[in-house]
C-alpha cells in the first residue's frame, strides 16, 4: 500500500475524459438499476473505473484510503470514481469471486452513453471471468451453485437440492429429510464446495428460513433469492435432454425420482442461463446425489480440524489440505483432492482400494519417482477440454493438450513395469482404462491429428501455426510467399550492385508495419547515392538511423507479399478454427483421462507424504461402523508435527464400545487436550479419505459424520454471542449425531456461570452417552464431570451408565520452584487441577497479579464444591487414588446451603456482640447446618 498520498497518486491510472465524455457517462450510469451487491467496473482500454458507492468501496477496501477517489464531473451530478490498473482489476476480481461471498462482479464496455453489460459473475457463477481469474494462478477448486427447494412438515422439513458444477459439468439433485437446524443440508453445502446458493424470495419470510440463512452465512456461502416461479419442473425434462449426453430415458427416470429436487434444478437452468450457450448442448452429465455416499462434515466440524486453507495460516501446513497437497499436475490433483477431504468415503471396500494404491506408491520408491516425474509434465487437462467446449481455445491449447497426451504411454509404462502384491488391482484400476482410451480409436488418433496439422518444429520459437503440409491452400500459398520472397531477395542485391554499395552492410532490406519492404541506408552513405535516390527511388523516411526508400518493383512486390500473407493468415485460422473444433470431438477421452491421472496424483501425493515424513505413517485397517472399535496408537496431530522445531508427543486413543466409547480428558491449560481431540477427527478423516495415517498402528470403525464443537466465538454480525454460538453448534450435535458419528467437543459450557455451565455440560455428557451412543472425547475443566465415569460402578442399573472413562494430560509442577512442566501425555484418571495461575505466569503476568489470583483461588477453594469433592472424597488405596461419588444434584444443593451459611455468617453484626453471643449465633447456624445435612451425603463431609 502507498505510504502517501503522493505515492498512490502517482500509481492511479488518470481518469482522462473531456465533459463530453463524462457527461454521456453520467446520463448512462443514472439508468443502471440499483443493486447494493454488484460491484461495477467499465473498461477504458488501458484501466477500470468504478464509480459512486463502488468507488467508495474498492478504494477503502483495496487501496485503504479515499485518497484515491475523485470526482467526475462538477456541482450536484458530481460522482465519486475510481481508476484501478490491469492488474489491480484482476487482484479485485479474484478477491469478489473466490474469497469472499457478498458482491457480485459486473464489467462494462462502451464509450461516452454507450456502454453495453460484457461480463458478470458470482462466487457460484465465476465462467465469464476464468480468463482474469486464473491468467497466472491455477484453479484449485471447483465452486457450485445449489438451489434448494424447502417443504416443511410437522416432524421436520424435506429438502429438495439441485446443484451445477460449471467447471466439471455436472449438474445434480438430492432430496433428503432435514432437522430444524438444517444440519444435512449444511453438510450437503460443504460437500459440493458451494460458493452460491439460490432460495424463493419468500423463503426469508418465516423462522425455519432464518436458520436456513445463518447455515449458509457459517458456510461462507452467498445468498441469492429467486421468484418462486422460476422453481417450476414444466420442459425440464426437454432442457436436461438438450445439456445431458446421452438418450432422455434415463434423465426421465431419475427425474421421476424426486418430488421436490427437480424445482430446485429448474430455477438453477434460469439462473445460470445453460441452455443460452449451445456450447453446453450435450456436454453435461447429470447424477443423484446421495448423502450417505460420504462422511457428512459441517462447516464447524471443517474449522476445527482445518481441513482448508484460511488466510490466517502462517504456512501451508497449518491445513490438512495444505499439507496433504504434494500433488504434481497442474490444478487437476489440487481440485480432486478439495473435493475428496469435503467428500471422505463411508464404504470399506472403496476405502481399502484408495489404501491398497497408495501402499503400492509407498513400497515401490522407484515407481513413486518415475510417475512423479512424468504427471509434472500435465497439463490442466479439465480446463483445457473446458476451454475447447466453451469455444475459447487456440492453437496452444491443442498443443498444451499434445504434450500431455505424448507423456501417457510413459505414465502406462511406469505401471506396467509394477510387479508388488497389488498388481492385478492396478491393471484393473488404472492399466485396463488406459489401454481403452489410449488406442488408436482414442488418444492416439489425436496425437496423430496434432503431428499432421500442426507444425511442431515452429515450437521451439514458440510459434503456434498450422503446418503448411496439412491444407493444398496453405502449400500453394506458402509456395507463392517463398517465391516472392526470392524474388524481393533478388531484387535486393540488383539494387546494391547498380548503387554500388555492399549488400546488407550498407544496403539493407526492411520490412516495417508501416512501409512492408523498404530499402535503408545509414546518413552517413545517402550523399554518396543522392542523386540516384532523387531520380530512380522514392524517399519515404529519413531519420537519424538512416533513410528509407522503395521503387516501383519493391512496392509492387511488397504489396503481393503482403497480400499473401493476409491470405494465409486468414488461411491459417479457417484451419486452426477446424482442429479445435475436431479436438474437442476428444472430450470425452480427455475427461476420462483427467479422471485418472487426476486420482493417480493424489494417491501419490499421499504417499509421498506418508513415506516423506521424519515418523513414517502406517495404513489404517478399516472396519464397517457397525463392528470394531477406535484404536490408534502412538498417533500424532499431523499438521502440528509437521511445524518447525515441534517435538510432537505420540499418544494412544482407544475408543472401545462398552468400555471407554465415551472419554472425558481434564488437565491444564495449554496441555495438549485440544490437540489430542482434534488429531483423533483428523487421523479418522484421512483414513476414511484413503491416506495412510500418522500413528503407530491404527484400527478405525468407519464414522458416517464427525461433529465439532471446539473453541469460542462471537458473531456480531448475526447477533450471535460466544455462549450462544455454542449451544446452537452443540443443538446440532445432539440432533443430527448417531452412534455411528464421532462427537469432539472441546471446553462446553464456559461462556456461561459455573452451575449453569456444569449443569448443560452433564446433562449433555449423559444425553450422548444414553441415548445417541456415538464415540466422544470430551475436553473439560469440570472437574466434577469425571464423577460420570463411576456411574459405571453402580450397582443400580437404572443409574448405571456405561463406557465412560476418565483421561487426562500430564504435567509436573517442580516442589521447590514452583515451576509448571507440560508433559503432554494423555493418561488414565482424572485430573483434578487446572493449572490456569501457572500458565498466567508463563504469560508474564505481574507478580502482584499472581499472587493475588493465588490468594483468591485459595480462599475459594477452601469451600468449593470441587474442593471438598476433590479432598474429602478421595481415599488413599495404596498408590492409587479411589474417589467417592456424588449425584451432581447433591453438590449443587449442598454448596447453595453451605453458601447460605456463609452469607448468614457474614451478616452478623459481629462488632457490636460480646465473645459469648458470638459463639452462641455461630453454634445456631452449623446446628441448622447439621440438620440439613441429615438429607444430604455431600454436605455430611463438613462434620
Amino acid at each position: 500500500m502507498p505510504e502517501n498520498f503522493d505515492q498512490l497518486h502517482n500509481k492511479l491510472p488518470d481518469l482522462k475524459l473531456d465533459s463530453k465524455q463524462a457527461q454521456g457517462f453520467l446520463s448512462f450510469y443514472k439508468t443502471l438499476p440499483n443493486d447494493p451487491r454488484a460491484i461495477r467496473f467499465f473498461n477504458r482500454r488501458d484501466y477500470y473505473t468504478a464509480h459512486g458507492e463502488n468507488a467508495t468501496f474498492v478504494a477503502k477496501t483495496y487501496y485503504h484510503t479515499t485518497t484515491a477517489l475523485r470526482q467526475l464531473s462538477n456541482g450536484p451530478d458530481s460522482l465519486s470514481s475510481v481508476s484501478v490498473s490491469k492488474n489491480m482489476f484482476e487482484t479485485i476480481a479474484r478477491d469478489l469471486l473466490l474469497e469472499r461471498t457478498d458482491h457480485t462482479l459486473e464489467l462494462y464496455e462502451g464509450s461516452t452513453s454507450n456502454w453495453k453489460l460484457v461480463k458478470s459473475g458470482t462466487p457460484g457463477n465465476i465462467g465469464s471471468f476464468e480468463d482474469v481469474l486464473f491468467a497466472n494462478s491455477e484453479m484449485q477448486d471447483s465452486p457450485a451453485v445449489v438451489a434448494l427447494s424447502l417443504y416443511f412438515r410437522e416432524n421436520g422439513c424435506t429438502v429438495g437440492l439441485g446443484f451445477v458444477d460449471l467447471t466439471r459439468r455436472v449438474l445434480g439433485m438430492a432430496e433428503f429429510l432435514d432437522d430444524s437446524h438444517f444440519t444435512n443440508a449444511e453438510s450437503a453445502l460443504v460437500a459440493l464446495g458451494c460458493k452460491e446458493c439460490i432460495l424463493p424470495i419468500e423463503c426469508g419470510k418465516s423462522v425455519e428460513n432464518r436458520v436456513l440463512h445463518d447455515a449458509l452465512t457459517k458456510c461462507g456461502v452467498m445468498l441469492t433469492e429467486r421468484k418462486k416461479t422460476e422453481f417450476k419442473t414444466r420442459d425440464l425434462v426437454q432442457d436436461l435432454g438438450r445439456l445431458v449426453k446421452g438418450s432422455l430415458e434415463p434423465v426421465r427416470d431419475l427425474v421421476a425420482g424426486f418430488e421436490f429436487a427437480p424445482g430446485a434444478l429448474g430455477a438453477l437452468l434460469s439462473y445460470t442461463e445453460l441452455l443460452a450457450d449451445e456450447s453446453n448442448y450435450g456436454n453435461y452429465t447429470l447424477r443423484r446425489y446421495n448423502l450417505d455416499n460420504y462422511m457428512r462434515l459441517d462447516s464447524a466440524a471443517m474449522a476445527a480440524l482445518n481441513v482448508l486453507e484460511s488466510k490466517t495460516d502462517a504456512n501451508k501446513n497449518f491445513s490438512l489440505f495444505g499439507l496433504m497437497n504434494r500433488t504434481c499436475t497442474v490444478g487437476m490433483g489440487k481440485r480432486l483432492l478439495h473435493m475428496w477431504l469435503k467428500q471422505p468415503l463411508v464404504d470399506v471396500i472403496e476405502i481399502n482400494s484408495r489404501l491398497d494404491v497408495v501402499q503400492a506408491f509407498v513400497e515401490d520408491a522407484l515407481l513413486r519417482q518415475d510417475l512423479q516425474q512424468h504427471l509434472k509434465r500435465i497439463s490442466d487437462i479439465e480446463r483445457l477440454v473446458h476451454n475447447l467446449l466453451k469455444r475459447r481455445a487456440g492453437l496452444h491449447h491443442i498443443i498444451k493438450l499434445y504434450q500431455s497426451s505424448i507423456r501417457i504411454p510413459y505414465i502406462k509404462s511406469a505401471l506396467e513395469n509394477y510387479d508388488g502384491q497389488f498388481s492385478s488391482m492396478m491393471r484393473k484400476r488404472y492399466l485396463e482404462p488406459l489401454e481403452l482410451w489410449t488406442d488408436d480409436d482414442h488418444l492416439n488418433k489425436f496425437i496423430g491429428l496434432v503431428e499432421v496439422s500442426v507444425d511442431l518444429d515452429q515450437l521451439e520459437n514458440r510459434e503456434y501455426m498450422i503446418s503448411s503440409s496439412y491444407d493444398p491452400r496453405l502449400s500453394k500459398l506458402k509456395e507463392q510467399q517463398e517465391l516472392i520472397e526470392s524474388q524481393i531477395h533478388d531484387l535486393h542485391r540488383q539494387t546494391a550492385d547498380g548503387l554500388d554499395l555492399p549488400i546488407d552492410k550498407a544496403l539493407k532490406l526492411d520490412k516495417s508495419t508501416q512501409f512492408g519492404h523498404v530499402f535503408r541506408i545509414t546518413k552517413k552513405e545517402e550523399p554518396k547515392i543522392r542523386k540516384k535516390l532523387s531520380t530512380q527511388f522514392i524517399v519515404l523516411e529519413t531519420r537519424k538511423d538512416g533513410v528509407k526508400f522503395t521503387n516501383t518493383k519493391l512496392k509492387k512486390l511488397g504489396d503481393q507479399y503482403q497480400r499473401i500473407v493476409e491470405e494465409y493468415k486468414s488461411c491459417q485460422k479457417e484451419l486452426v478454427n477446424k482442429v479445435v473444433q475436431t479436438a474437442a470431438t476428444f472430450s470425452e477421452v480427455f475427461d476420462s483421462l483427467a479422471e485418472l491421472i487426476a486420482e493417480l496424483d493424489v494417491l501419490l501425493s499421499f504417499a509421498n507424504l506418508a513415506s516423506s515424513c521424519p515418523t513414517p505413517y502406517t495404513r489404517p485397517y478399516i472396519t464397517s461402523s457397525n463392528e470394531g472399535d477406535i484404536i490408534l496408537e502412538g498417533s500424532r496431530h499431523p499438521c502440528v508435527e509437521a511445524q518447525g522445531l515441534v517435538d510432537f508427543m505420540p499418544n494412544d486413543c482407544k475408543l472401545i464400545r462398552g468400555k471407554s466409547w465415551f472419554q472425558i480428558i481434564t488437565g491444564p491449560n495449554m496441555g495438549g487436550k485440544s490437540t489430542f481431540i482434534r488429531q483423533v477427527g483428523v487421523n479418522i478423516l484421512m483414513a476414511q479419505v484413503g491416506s495412510f495415517v500418522p500413528c503407530d498402528k491404527a484400527s478405525i470403525s468407519i464414522r458416517d459424520c464427525i461433529f465439532a464443537r471446539v473453541g469460542a466465538g462471537d458473531c456480531q454480525l448475526r447477533g450471535v454471542s460466544t455462549f450462544m454460538q455454542e449451544m446452537l453448534e452443540t443443538a446440532s450435535i445432539l440432533k443430527g449425531a448417531t452412534d455411528k458419528s464421532l462427537i469432539i467437543i472441546d471446553e462446553l459450557g464456559r461462556g456461561t456461570s459455573t452451575y449453569d455451565g456444569f449443569g448443560l455440560a452433564w446433562a449433555i455428557c449423559e444425553h450422548i452417552v444414553k441415548l445417541i451412543k456415538a464415540p466422544t472425547l470430551f475436553a473439560t475443566h469440570f472437574h466434577e464431570l469425571t464423577a460420570l465415569a463411576l456411574k459405571n460402578l453402580r450397582d443400580d442399573q437404572q443409574k448405571q451408565i456405561v463406557g465412560v472413562v476418565n483421561y487426562h494430560v500430564s504435567a509436573n509442577i517442580d516442589a521447590s520452584t514452583r515451576k509448571l512442566t507440560m508433559l503432554y501425555k494423555v493418561e488414565p484418571g482424572a485430573c483434578d487441577q487446572s493449572f490456569g495461575i501457572h500458565v498466567a505466569e508463563f504469560a508474564n503476568f505481574p507478580e502482584s497479579v499472581i499472587a493475588l489470583a493465588m490468594e483468591k483461588a485459595a480462599e475459594l477453594e477452601d469451600f468449593s464444591p470441587s474442593a471438598i469433592y476433590l479432598t474429602d472424597t478421595i481415599k488413599e488405596v495404596g498408590s492409587k487414588r479411589k474417589r467417592v461419588a456424588f449425584e451432581p444434584s447433591e453438590i449443587i444443593q449442598g454448596s447453595a446451603r453451605a453458601r447460605q451459611l456463609f452469607e448468614a455468617f457474614l451478616a452478623l453484626p459481629m462488632g457490636s456482640m460480646d465473645r459469648r453471643k458470638s459463639f452462641e449465633q455461630v453454634r445456631k447456624l452449623t446446628h441448622k447446618l447439621e440438620k440439613d445435612a441429615e438429607n444430604c451425603h455431600w454436605l455430611q463431609r463438613f462434620f
